[in-house]
């Protein structure tokens, strides 16, 4: 088991905006790549599988974290504020829904004193 944090962050872009918005999350990859404790920071595109016909949004983040010191940090840095602030947050921006989960690969309750 590990501390790991798994973070998928799905994006959904206002219609004919979904290119330009994968263009803006792409740069967001190479300042992540050099935080500490980024393990993985790599946005995705859905794509058409007869084997992965579930409902996403059609842009995702796969991030791995070191911890979730590591992953919190991330969350604050100016350019993540901004980014978040300019394109989910103002009318004006690209964005139209998002979702973004946490996930740990540790039991629940995995830390809980032993009586």
């Amino acid at each position: 088991m590990s501390q790991k944090i798994y973070c998928i962050a799905m994006f959904k872009a206002k219609e004919g905006k979904e290119a330009q918005l994968f263009s803006v999350l792409q740069a967001l990859e190479a300042n992540s790549h050099r935080e500490d404790g980024c393990i993985q920071y790599t946005v995705t595109r859905q794509i058409e599988s007869s084997f992965a016909e579930g409902k996403s949004f059609p842009l995702v983040f796969n991030e791995i974290w070191k911890d979730k010191v590591a992953f919190e940090a991330h969350c604050q840095r100016k350019e993540i504020v901004d980014f978040f602030e300019t394109h989910c947050v103002a009318e004006t921006g690209l964005v139209k829904d998002y979702n973004v989960c946490v996930y740990s690969d540790q039991p629940e309750g995995y830390d809980a004193p032993q009586y």
